[in-house]
């Protein structure tokens, strides 16, 4: 990996602003930007902290990391705001983790497109295994340890694991069971977990068990989160990392801190005033967050019905914004249309059918499988007021726009695939 590529999310964004900007009629289901508006009150946090110019403390204001540190104890992790590292984006932590942590990188397939290329980057080998059945985001444990087994035998050093909880591309949640069979694993072969739970307050059902792997392992997990999905503040770039207690967590923490110092300083002084106000989680936050899930959840699911009425199979969606449907069925037919693997998927989806998704071999998975992700969160409208009409609907798929969105997606699947 040489880092001379943008990410296949990235240019697939700008493709389909391209081609829209030249009177293409496309329905973006390709990119994982949280498609809502902003909530007021964050706004008005941004603007109080807009005179906050100076560098500050590299790993983030005290006001900021009790704040994170309240926020992962309400969810059965106590921290103290020494454990806490704020920084531009959870993508910086991962890549700081990358360069910090040793050994090469366990991960599952398929799994978000940029955990692998950090990994190039920090100069670390990546062991694929595949995600059971029933879920993605985590490896299958009855065949990780062999997994890890094979590598050292090959020559390789996997030391560290990666979970994503909930998951992106499948939009799927691993059960508390599985969690625990991991953490075993981790445990007997001596890996260090990151945990990517950025997704986790986007999880559909309030009353599904969520249990992260730090409550399991704290000694050996190290957990991520930010804004840009569960607040649609992508933009914004505000993350957030907790680290173990004791010396190995205290020294890794350090090490991060020292690495943020030489590449990005400090998470930007407004910014932090707007992750102290939102990770303290006031009552108006709560609430906006909890239709912001419900929002993602009835889309998701309108969705989810309309690529299984096309002939895919699909897991069905529990949390974030995404579906992983996989065309197997229709191989033969697809081939008919020059459909034979993942790449040729999404291309033909984007120029025969004007819809855009992700093909799966960007995110390590089979590149001859007829699978890809399909966000499902710039459907909620092109305008603020479209999206405020969204979340704040009892029936959002009834909107005139959002239901011609999904009569669209219908459709035009329809006719590729040859579904009647």
């Amino acid at each position: 990996m040489t880092g001379r590529h943008i990410s296949p999310n990235m240019a697939l964004d700008q493709l389909v602003a391209q081609r829209r900007a030249e009177g293409a009629d496309i329905v973006h289901l390709g990119f994982g930007e949280s498609g809502l508006p902003v909530l007021p009150a964050l706004v008005e946090r941004l603007t109080a902290g807009a005179g906050r110019n100076g560098y500050g403390p590299v790993a983030g204001s005290a006001e900021v990391r009790a704040a994170a540190a309240g926020y992962f104890a309400r969810r059965k992790l106590p921290t103290d705001p020494a454990q806490i590292i704020v920084a531009p984006g959870s993508k910086p932590l991962l890549m700081a983790l990358q360069q910090v942590l040793p050994g090469d990188l366990l991960l599952p397939a398929p799994a978000w497109n940029t955990y692998a290329p950090q990994a190039g980057l920090a100069g670390k080998a990546v062991v694929r295994v595949p995600v059971p059945v029933s879920c993605g985001g985590v490896p299958d444990p009855t065949v990780l340890r062999e997994a890890v087994h094979r590598a050292r035998d090959a020559g390789l050093r996997p030391g560290v694991m990666l979970l994503t909880l909930p998951d992106n591309p499948t939009g799927t949640l691993a059960a508390p069971e599985l969690v625990r069979e991991l953490c075993a694993v981790a445990e007997e072969e001596e890996l260090v977990i990151v945990s990517d739970e950025i997704y986790r307050d986007l999880v559909h059902d309030p009353a599904q068990p969520f249990l992260s792997p730090a409550e399991v392992l704290p000694g050996r997990t190290i957990v991520l989160t930010g804004l840009s999905k569960s607040l649609a503040l992508g933009g914004w770039r505000i993350g957030a990392a907790r680290f173990p207690t004791g010396s190995w967590g205290n020294g890794i923490r350090d090490r991060v801190a020292g690495y943020a110092s030489e590449v990005w300083s400090t998470l930007a002084g407004p910014m932090q005033e707007v992750a102290a106000y939102a990770f303290a989680e006031p009552p108006e936050l709560r609430e906006h967050l909890a239709a912001s899930a419900r929002l993602h959840g009835t889309v998701a699911r309108a969705v989810h019905a309309i690529v299984v009425g096309s002939g895919a199979k699909c897991r069905a969606p529990q949390a974030g914004f995404y579906l992983y449907p996989d065309y197997e069925p229709l191989r033969e037919r697809l081939a008919a249309h020059g459909v034979t693997d993942s790449e040729l998927l999404q291309c033909r989806l984007l120029d025969r059918a004007g819809i855009a998704v992700l093909a799966g071999h960007h995110m390590g998975d089979d590149p001859l499988a007829l699978r890809a992700r399909i966000a499902t969160s710039k459907l909620y409208g092109e305008t603020t007021d479209e999206q405020w009409q969204a979340l704040t609907s009892d029936d959002p798929v009834a909107l005139p726009h959002i239901a011609g969105q999904l009569s669209a997606v219908d459709k035009r699947l329809r006719v590729l695939t040859g579904t009647p």
